[in-house]
């Protein structure tokens, strides 16, 4: 196994500084683009990340915690972002995230003991049994797979425009 809570919280921590110093201060044209209809742009993936900090990683690592297998996590809306029809400019949402991220952090340092909570085990909806590890390593890679969501879609952007450098262009090809 190569879960280490360490380094977990290392890209955890870094996720929503990488995202803002990738999207502060661009223009729509790179944070509203998406692949397509049904597919999430810069701005929805911030928002699905602000979901999960809010109802997700936490509070299921705390239902772990506290009740083990015999309270089933709630399910997690993945589009529940797409409902809030509330107005915040971007760069609001990415401090929120920010915010969100930090103080989750923090729990999770006061919450999990590396020797004695690591292979607790929890009740998934869809999964069934999962164990504390499982959930934190899915929450890292989760910020790796929305950040490559966001830098790929950004590239496909100028699909048209790279001419015959797009064989060449990897990002372009997924």
């Amino acid at each position: 196994m190569n879960f280490n809570l360490d380094e977990a919280i290392e890209v955890l921590a870094r996720t929503p500084q990488a995202l803002e110093s990738l999207l502060t201060g661009l223009s729509d044209g790179w944070l509203l683009h998406n692949e397509g209809d049904g597919t999430w742009h810069a701005t929805d993936v911030i928002e699905h990340l602000i979901e999960a900090e809010k109802t997700n990683w936490l509070p299921r690592l705390e239902i772990i915690l506290q009740e083990g297998e015999s309270k089933p996590f709630p399910p997690f809306d993945r589009y529940a972002h797409l409902q809030d029809n509330s107005v915040r400019p971007f760069e609001q949402k990415l401090l929120d995230f920010k915010t969100l991220r930090a103080q989750n952090i923090a729990k999770l340092r006061a919450l999990v003991e590396l020797e004695k909570h690591l292979e607790l085990t929890g009740l998934h909806p869809a999964f069934g049994v999962v164990k504390v590890r499982e959930l934190l390593s899915t929450w890292v890679v989760h910020d790796l797979t929305h950040t490559a969501q966001i830098v790929r879609v950004m590239a496909k952007r100028y699909t048209a425009d790279v001419g015959p450098w797009s064989e060449y262009l990897g990002i372009l090809n997924k």
